[in-house]
């Protein structure tokens, strides 16, 4: 046993390295993000030093992958979805993917009350949005929508957007969410062919 443990820690830093240079990131932008020194990052992706828990939590999180994915762990056989879901401000969001890069999925609940006054942001990106229940407000650019269950919207997030509850009532519903240029793209059944 202690050798498959010495195996799997001596199999950490090749996999620090590849996710860096997947990610395009420097040592020193990574120092950054996490807190940690360039010199402990080079030793822990050469192997000259040997990862803890205190330096695995802020690289995991840097490069948005889970602690068993960083140190490759083996698949506990168990098929439940463990999701870990974010509250703020009245918003609760929960991720429906684990990948750090391309599109990814969110179910979003926010908690009706009060009409709240938008606050549009804008950031890099494209987003597609699809109401499961409640009615959600959508605030994009001038425009200023309403969205029932049922319905969906989609938008380049370059464009100063805000989204909220319409009413008292919580709204919730899917969010799409890729870099510039990533779009949602629903495909339907052809037409059919006269005389088919």
């Amino acid at each position: 046993m202690d050798e498959d443990l010495d195996r799997a820690l001596e199999a950490v830093g090749p996999r620090l390295r590849s996710l860096r240079r997947e990610r395009e990131r420097t040592l020193t932008d990574l120092a950054a993000a996490t807190g940690i020194s360039v010199s402990t990052l080079s030793r822990l992706e050469s192997g000259a030093r040997k990862p803890t828990l205190e330096l695995l939590f802020p690289l995991a999180r840097a490069y948005g992958v889970t602690l068993d994915e960083l140190v490759d762990a083996p698949p506990t056989g168990d098929p439940r979805v463990h999701l870990r879901p974010v509250s703020r401000y009245g918003m609760t969001m929960l991720p429906l993917t684990r990948r750090a890069d391309g599109i990814q999925a969110f179910k979003l609940v926010i908690a009706g009350g009060p009409r709240r006054e938008p606050d549009p942001q804008t950031h890099e990106g494209y987003e597609w949005l699809y109401v499961l229940n409640g009615r959600l407000r959508v605030v994009l650019g001038e425009h200023d929508l309403i969205l029932s269950p049922g319905e969906a919207a989609e938008f380049d997030t370059r464009v100063p957007h805000w989204f909220g509850a319409a009413d008292a009532e919580p709204v919730e519903f899917l969010s799409l969410f890729g870099s510039q240029g990533e779009r949602a793209h629903l495909r339907a059944r052809p037409k059919s062919r006269p005389g088919s």
